[in-house]
């Protein structure tokens, strides 16, 4: 993936996340579920959620996973980082879909 002049760091960011998923011997789906679950117990901010969750979907994850994944860390973690973890995913979400309406706009 190239760099945007307008992006850098998310393209830099983006790219090391694409980079692990390849120099990891896990599966893509058992690496996005420990990135997920390692997101919730650092408390990660929804721009983190942003970029992982895209690579999640691209390994297979659905809203599923990440659920199970938010109830099997629950007990470790706590209630806090979960409910924490579910509002940066609804942010990351909102992200999202502004990112799309931005590039549909654009196209227009």
């Amino acid at each position: 993936m190239a760099a945007s002049a307008d992006t850098p760091v998310l393209d830099l960011l983006a790219n090391m996340t694409a980079e692990s998923v390849v120099a990891s011997d896990l599966d893509p789906q058992s690496l996005m579920v420990a990135r997920v679950a390692a997101l919730v117990a650092t408390d990660a901010p929804a721009i983190s959620y942003v970029l992982n969750l895209e690579a999640a979907v691209e390994a297979g994850l659905d809203a599923t996973h990440v659920r199970g994944v938010l109830t099997a860390i629950a007990p470790i973690v706590g209630t806090v980082r979960v409910a924490s973890a579910l509002g940066k995913i609804a942010d990351a979400l909102e992200i999202e879909l502004e990112a799309a309406e931005l590039e549909a706009q654009s196209q227009e």
